[in-house]
């Protein structure tokens, strides 16, 4: 059965593309037929993530405007035949989106495909709120362990359970396990349970993740903790039973706590 996922974030900065786009690429490596619809008009991420950057020649917003036909805006990496990719317009607005047309992408789009993951814009603007007409089967929010961002996921929470769409999972982002143990950092159970939220999965803070991006190759192709973190999460979306890792949170063995790195104490500037 095919789903349609809307992803999407309270705030900017939390790692909602990449998210997007290692999801994307693990279920597609699991031989689904998966699909990235770019719906952030204007500032779009996903060809630039996936390398496909100089293919595009349609858009979201040239396939809504009937200027050319769905099958011709989707583009494809070569290594990867499961996975497609409808890029966002870069130089057009959010209001340029007509909402009728976008939902029977969508349909079109769960119709040969088995997954089909929305990029949505950050924030609760109009971006975001254009694209609540269509119908989803699954909605996630990706959010980081702090205060700001987990008020703001609760805003964009609020925002879509207001269109009567399905209530979200949580994925958290950037978790650092040294400072969870430290009591420094929420872990992932916490902010799920102050955002009352089912927990899809969680992602250690990852140097490895950053330096694939730069390397122009995909963080799925890299050997860490993360990458291993998202397969779990496209596990979890596949519908296998992956346990959670609770970072910070899992009783270790006597020795890694003896020989755990010590945390620099942060100390406030007088001024």
């Amino acid at each position: 059965m095919s789903k349609a996922w809307l992803i999407a974030s309270g705030k900017g900065g939390v790692g909602k593309s990449t998210i997007v786009s290692c999801l994307a690429v693990a279920l597609a490596r699991r031989g689904l037929n998966t699909c990235i619809v770019d719906a952030d008009i204007g500032l779009r991420d996903q060809d630039a993530l996936l390398g496909l950057e100089n293919r595009i020649v349609y858009d979201l917003v040239d396939v809504c405007n009937k200027d050319c036909r769905l099958q011709q805006a989707l583009i494809r990496p070569v290594d990867l035949p499961k996975l497609s990719l409808l890029p966002a317009a870069q130089f057009a607005r959010a209001k340029e989106l007509d909402p009728k047309a976008f939902r029977k992408i969508i349909a079109e789009l769960k119709a040969t495909h088995d997954h089909v993951l929305i990029d949505c814009p950050a924030g609760i603007e109009r971006g975001l709120r254009g694209l609540l007409s269509a119908e989803y089967d699954e909605t996630m929010i990706i959010c980081t362990p702090d205060d700001v961002c987990i008020r703001d996921a609760e805003r964009a929470v609020f925002t879509l359970e207001g269109k009567r769409l399905p209530r979200p999972s949580l994925i958290v982002n950037r978790l650092m396990p040294e400072l969870i143990q430290a009591g420094e950092m929420y872990s992932a159970q916490v902010v799920a349970q102050t955002l009352d939220l089912s927990l899809m999965g969680e992602v250690p803070e990852d140097r490895t993740i950053y330096r694939a991006q730069i390397g122009h190759f995909s963080p799925m192709d890299a050997d860490c903790e993360g990458q291993r973190a998202l397969a779990r999460i496209a596990g979890r979306m596949a519908g296998q039973a992956w346990a959670l890792p609770a970072y910070g949170t899992a009783s270790k063995p006597w020795y890694r706590r003896l020989f755990a790195p010590r945390i620099k104490e942060v100390k406030r500037i007088d001024r």
